[in-house]
Order: C-alpha cells, then structure tokens, then sequence
C-alpha cells in the first residue's frame, strides 16, 4: 500500500512525538546507582567478658588455688560470695587473713596466729603444717565453717576440713576465736603475734567481723606458696 505525502507526514510527527516522549521519561528515571540497596545483616556484637577478679594485696597465685577449692567443693559449700583466704606464706606481724567478697570486689584483712607447733622457735613465720592431732600445729586446705559455741575464749566458730590436708580439724578443736595474744598490741611490742594450738586466732575486733562474714557454711582457704 503506498501513502501520499500527507500521511508520511503525519507518521513522520508522530514518531517524532514518541521519540521525545521516551527521551524524557528517560531523563527522568533516577540513575541505579543512587537506587536504595538493601542492608547488609549487622554482625552480632562478641559478649563483653569481665575481667577476672584479682584481689588487692593477696598473692594471685594462692587467689587462684582459692577459687580452684571454691570450684571443687561447690558440691558442699552453700554460699559462695564471701571467702576467706590466709597467705601463711606472710609471718604473723602481716595481715594475712584475707576476706573476699566476690561479689563487690573488696577485700578486708586482718592478723591470724598459726599454731605452735608450726612454728616451735616462735619466729613469726609458719614453716611446716601438720593434721595429726596433738600437733598443735596448723593445717593447709579447705574448710568450711560450722557452728558457734561459747568456750574457753567465749564465743567461738567450729570449722570443718574438707580435704586430707586437714580432715582432723573438727576432732582436734580447730576453731576460729579471739586471743589475748592474737592483739595489735602484741604486733607492736613484738613485731609478731603469740601462737595458738593450730586453730585461727584473732583480735577480738577482727574476729567478729571474720565470723559475722563467713557464717553458715563459708569457705576458708589456708595455704603457704613455696
């Protein structure tokens, strides 16, 4: 079919008109690269980890073999958030019996005698531990705090051992009580405290707060680092 010159133009125009029309939808399209993307999935934060808990003025060594006892143990010690640790690695003019609480970070300490017979020339230094009875010396390991009775001192705590180290203490009378010679005064004049029959012994001030705070079954830890 062929077309006269009035219908080619009108074609022509329109196809001029759809050409300018597509060139400026064209014009108008935002570009892809400003298109928005879909987000990459966030990576988890790691867990923030504390770090561990190292008390002030206790060797981190004998900390260590603390809360190793503490662990071992769970099984019988009831309440874990106040423990006592004595560092009889320090002579008897320090304190060296150490409250921790686990839970705030603090601790508290306080001068402990040992038991005679660990120190037979009386220097002020713990040299050897002994479970035997009638060694009326101290014993290294675990114990655990028992019942309050009034006897030759007044008031005093029971302590039961937990491991071979010192698994006679309850039939040798080891207990935790006040002693005249367990007194600061004692540490001025002398330099050192007096000695007990292996049992931990205080000032009357110190051991008040050592049985209000290690009560119904806590955890003490004694030992000595080579």
């Amino acid at each position: 079919m062929s077309l006269n010159r009035r219908e080619m133009l009108h074609l022509g125009a329109a196809g001029a008109g759809g050409l300018l029309m597509s060139s400026a939808a064209m014009s108008n399209a935002i570009p892809s690269a400003l298109l928005p993307r879909p987000l990459a999935p966030i990576a988890p934060l790691p867990p923030i980890t504390p770090a561990p808990f190292v008390p002030a003025g206790i060797n981190p060594a004998l900390f260590a073999r603390a809360k190793a006892a503490l662990d071992s143990h769970r099984g019988t010690i009831r309440h874990r958030d106040v423990i006592g640790v004595v560092d009889f690695s320090m002579d008897s003019g320090h304190q060296r019996f150490h409250l921790v609480d686990l839970l705030r970070g603090q601790v508290e300490s306080h001068a402990v005698a040992h038991g005679r017979g660990s120190d037979p020339g009386h220097s002020g230094f713990l040299e050897t531990f002994s479970n035997t009875p009638g060694s009326a010396a101290s014993s290294s390991g675990t114990y655990i705090t028992a019942a309050t009775y009034h006897g030759k001192y007044g008031l005093s705590m029971k302590v039961q051992g937990l491991d071979w180290t010192n698994n006679n203490a309850e039939s040798r009378a080891i207990v935790i009580h006040n002693a005249w010679y367990a007194e600061p005064d004692m540490i001025a004049a002398h330099g050192k405290l007096g000695r007990s029959e292996g049992c931990f012994a205080f000032s009357r001030a110190s051991q008040w707060q050592v049985m209000h705070r290690l009560a119904n079954g806590r955890m003490i830890y004694a030992d000595k680092l080579a």
